[in-house]
């Protein structure tokens, strides 16, 4: 076995601490949380096992080289300083992806075509021939990020970004990341340890990212394929070992999963992608309206949504807010609700006070993952009880 190296997962703002401890899980070594990033050392079975089973993951680079650059002749001098013949054929095919943050350079293209232009002319001057560039599916996928005078030059193992599961083939409007969806189950503590409901589940994301964690089954389990695969050094019998050692972990799960939509579509296309992840045993589905729903389940309930925020769906934001609280205080006892705003003043118009507010993203939209926690009785007798 390889000895271990650095490698860099990127991740979404207010992920980084998940993913680390994703990564502390999983046996990684040498953990360094960054912004919306983490650092790791792993061999290259770690590399393949983080790619499978990362679930706040958004892609695993696996750096060459670091160094200062603020000319294009010099980025194009430093580029060729690497041995490119280790990690590409003339018959292969490659893309570079820049992150441009810096004074000296202003076009991300431009620096991409520098780049593919050091990589291409080292390899015709020591082959004879060149490789060519894919954008859509390149076998080697390369990528640059340039922070100041300083680049930071790596293989992208991922290829496709890791929230593209496999199982969603359709959606609604504003769907949820893959990512985002696992992260918030993560960040509200779900681990498998009750009954669930999404309440609002459109196309069924955060009833999907549930199952799989609760059932342990790795994230990228349904992936057609990654970029390592297509590496000149692919150890194709190890990634099989590894595949495997991870579906064995998968374990049962005891609880019920529920979503319920109010629109016969959103319920369609749910079952849909319910049915690719293989997961029907595990989630049933109800075409109802949250608002005129009460819960079913005997014991906690642990209930995440991402509603409607009113800047992507249509909606009379201040009613429909007051409503799910009054929705949670009549008819929700015994509550762990977790919902993901998109504007901070909406949960003012909720009517009850959230216990926790952690910052996300989503998309471009500054939001705010509030918990509204709803007693069984109220909250005095409930501590009452508690002190017998």
């Amino acid at each position: 076995m390889a000895s271990n190296y650095r490698m860099l997962a990127k991740t979404l703002y207010g992920m980084e601490d998940l993913l680390a401890g994703e990564l502390r899980q999983l046996g990684a070594s040498n953990i360094k949380t960054g912004v919306r990033c983490v650092f790791f050392d792993g061999d290259a079975g770690f590399m393949y096992k983080a790619n499978l089973c990362l679930r706040t993951a958004l892609r695993i680079l696996v750096p060459i080289a670091d160094f200062r650059v603020m000319r294009p002749e010099q980025l194009y001098q430093r580029i060729q300083q690497t041995d490119w013949t280790k990690y590409l054929d003339p018959g292969m095919t490659f893309v570079v992806d820049t992150v441009l943050h810096s004074d000296h350079f202003s076009h991300s293209l431009f620096v991409s075509q520098k780049v593919k232009d050091a990589i291409v002319d080292q390899l015709r001057e020591r082959t004879g021939n060149r490789p060519s560039v894919s954008v859509s599916n390149p076998d080697v996928r390369i990528h640059l990020h340039l922070q100041g005078n300083m680049a930071h030059l790596s293989l992208d193992s991922s290829g496709s970004s890791l929230h593209l599961r496999g199982y969603r083939t359709v959606t609604n409007k504003a769907p949820l990341n893959e990512v985002l969806a696992a992260g918030i189950l993560l960040h509200s503590g779900w681990r498998g340890q009750s009954d669930f409901l999404d309440p609002m589940c459109g196309s069924g994301t955060l009833l999907i990212e549930a199952a799989m964690i609760a059932c342990n089954i790795p994230a990228n389990l349904h992936r057609a394929s990654y970029g390592f695969q297509t590496w000149k050094d692919f150890d194709a019998a190890l990634f099989q070992k590894i595949y495997q050692s991870a579906l064995g972990k998968i374990r049962d799960f005891p609880y019920k999963i529920r979503g319920i939509d109010k629109a016969p579509s959103a319920i369609q296309k749910a079952e849909q992608n319910i049915k690719n992840a293989n997961l029907s045993e595990f989630i049933t589905l109800e075409h109802a309206d949250f608002f005129k729903s009460e819960k079913s389940e005997a014991g906690p309930l642990h209930l995440v949504s991402n509603p409607p925020y009113g800047e992507r769906l249509p909606i009379d934001a201040g009613s429909f807010y007051a409503n799910i609280g009054d929705t949670l205080k009549q008819n929700y006892p015994n509550t762990r609700a977790w919902f993901l705003v998109g504007d901070p003043e909406l949960l003012k118009k909720v009517g009850l006070r959230a216990s926790k507010r952690i910052k996300l993203y989503n998309g471009g939209l500054e939001a705010r993952l509030a918990l509204f926690e709803i007693y069984a009785g109220s909250k005095k007798a409930k501590y009452q009880d508690n002190s017998k």
